[in-house]
């Protein structure tokens, strides 16, 4: 499992990260906020960037903070 932090406007959020070869897929978490998702291997970067990106408005008050954490989020995904 790795941890990271994002930066955001308003604050720094913990991203837990782990990674499960055996089922082809990375389950993704923030406490902060009480999300958590699964990503499998063959989602393309498009449009799960665009999932995420909905399932962050409501989080967030900033749609800049919304896109900023989804692309992080790709981006640390696929380089696991």
């Amino acid at each position: 499992m790795k941890i990271r932090k994002a930066n955001l406007e308003m604050d720094t959020v913990s991203v837990y990260i782990h990674e499960n070869k055996k089922e082809e897929q990375t389950l993704v978490a923030i406490p902060s906020i009480k999300w958590s998702t699964i990503i499998p291997y063959e989602e393309n970067n498009t449009s799960l960037t665009r999932r995420l990106e909905m399932e962050f408005q409501s989080a967030f008050n900033s749609s800049e903070d919304a896109t900023h954490l989804s692309l992080k989020l790709v981006q640390w995904v696929r380089e696991m």
